[in-house]
């Protein structure tokens, strides 16, 4: 009788089937046995979860909501063709223009800029002692000589992309010689911070698409990098992503910030970009810099098409907390300096070349539900060197050439290490009463395979069984959500003697002292 099942697994390039999995057979399962019941699926029912580690900051800052802001002066700039039309006279305002291209030097209090029409030779660059919001209201800008948007300003500027509205921003593929900052789109001395649920579409032709020289904030929008020569996003201090879409094709960095945080509360954000995909990349010694990486929530999705492309990158520490995220990476698909912390979340990294999850410091697992896929020997699926690499919860699978071992002294969660086998098959565990532990389908043929859940206990019998099919599947971003299987094959079986169960496959640096 079929069952109900939830099923995550993955679908990408086909799946794979376990050849020689253990030392420690079970000698009453031999491998071609047929289950003949079908089996119930649920990676919740046996899902730990540990003391969370890391960071959970959100880097929340209520002056950054422009609704907690008050503006009463609104100066429209309307760009026709070669000209821009101004209405409304503030005091403390004053505008210049020179065919499309229109300056703004600002002393006053309270003011907002609206921008709407069409230039294909202008652009607009703002002074301002004081903050200001800038609205997008149906505008399209497209520089010849510089960027579309230039704030020469060290206040916040609130980008407001008015609800309902498309907007479109170009700026030059050279720009005019200058003593003054000019690195992108949209560049600003001061803080960037972008709302409004209409669409803004940027082509970055000189390097970056939006640029600031302090921070980025994200709370809400539909914003649309179609190209960049360098990064969709790039700081030189923190970027914050609260909300919004964020589609971003970049030759460089999708998310970058230099000397700070990246943290993501929220959203969904789609990456192709030939190196780095998200990344916190200050390493130059300043210990009052610490560039984290801190995930919270929000939907993730991130391919690089470079060779020294990673996923997600921090060069510090990289916080997990929850989301849903999938990597496809040339290099490592998660890196990080210091330490990696997985306290939740659905995450599928896939290295193409490298380590699904790279930590060069320590490891943590607590909760989550994680497939990390590295390359052929020497990479791993999960690999901290020679450094501690903790496991308190969570649903982990590690497939590659090898695997960095988990530290059984300090782990409370067991895990099996066991051989490899071959793309195009399912595969599950199952314990001694045929209830699924974990169930998953790797893209690509490995010789070594890391498995750890709440279901497993030291001293009990388990069983590799492959599956066939799975019948009424629901499968969303390449992971399986629900179906049903039966009668799987048993491969063959093990036992679980230790905390660390070394039962197959090859062990790289690791942890496990």
């Amino acid at each position: 009788m079929l069952r109900k099942i939830i099923f995550y697994g993955i679908i990408l390039m086909g799946g794979f089937s376990i050849v020689s999995c253990s030392k420690d057979e079970d000698a009453d399962s031999e491998s071609g046995e047929v289950i003949e019941t079908g089996t119930a699926i649920n990676i919740n029912s046996a899902s730990t979860k540990g003391t969370a580690e890391g960071s959970q900051e959100t880097g929340a800052d209520e002056e950054d909501l422009v609704a907690n802001s008050s503006f009463s002066s609104t100066v429209k700039i309307n760009f026709d063709g070669n000209s821009a039309t101004i209405e409304n006279s503030v005091s403390g305002v004053t505008i210049t223009q020179s065919s499309g291209d229109v300056v703004v030097n600002c002393s006053a209090t309270g003011v907002a800029y609206e921008l709407s029409g069409t230039t294909t030779n202008g652009s607009i660059k703002i002074y301002s002692d004081k903050k200001f919001k800038v609205t997008l209201n149906g505008v399209s800008i497209t520089n010849n000589d510089g960027p579309a948007i230039n704030i020469q300003s060290g206040k916040r500027a609130f980008i407001v992309v008015a609800d309902g509205t498309e907007n479109k921003l170009t700026d030059a593929a050279t720009y005019a010689t200058s003593t003054e900052d000019q690195k992108g789109t949209i560049f600003s001395e001061g803080q960037l911070i972008f709302s409004g649920t209409g669409t803004l579409t940027i082509s970055g032709k000189a390097k970056h698409a939006i640029a600031s020289d302090d921070y980025i904030r994200i709370v809400e929008g539909n914003i649309i990098v179609s190209d960049a020569i360098s990064d969709g996003l790039h700081s030189n201090d923190g970027i914050y992503i609260d909300g919004g879409k964020l589609n971003i094709v970049a030759s460089s960095d999708g998310i970058e910030a230099e000397k700070g945080v990246v943290i993501v509360n929220g959203g969904e954000i789609t990456l192709k970009v030939a190196d780095d995909g998200i990344v916190a990349s200050y390493e130059d010694g300043d210990e009052t810099i610490i560039p984290d990486v801190i995930i919270n929530e929000g939907k993730i999705n991130i391919e690089t098409t470079g060779s020294g492309g990673e996923g997600i990158e921090s060069k510090a520490t990289l916080s997990i907390n929850s989301g849903e995220i999938y990597i496809k990476a040339i290099d490592d698909a998660i890196n990080a300096g210091k330490a990696i912390n997985i306290n939740g979340g659905t995450i599928v990294a896939y290295s193409t070349t490298n380590d699904g999850i790279d930590s060069n410091g320590t490891m943590t697992i607590t909760g989550g539900h994680i497939f990390a896929i590295g390359a052929k020997s020497p990479e791993e699926g999960f690999d901290c060197d020679n450094n501690t690499f903790k496991i308190t919860g969570g649903l982990m699978v590690g497939v590659g050439g090898a695997t960095s071992s988990p530290t059984a002294s300090v782990s409370t969660q067991p895990s099996a290490i066991l051989s490899g086998g071959n793309a195009s098959q399912i595969y599950s565990i199952l314990n001694k009463d045929n209830k699924e532990i974990l169930t998953f389908k790797s893209p690509v043929s490995f010789s070594t395979l890391l498995v750890s859940n709440g279901g497993f206990t030291v001293g009990e019998s388990y069983k590799l069984v492959s599956v066939s099919s799975v019948e009424d599947a629901n499968a969303f971003n390449g992971l399986y959500l629900s179906g049903n299987f039966s009668n799987p094959t048993v491969s063959s079986s093990f036992t679980l003697s230790a905390m660390v169960s070394n039962l197959g496959g090859s062990t790289g640096p690791g942890g496990g002292r």
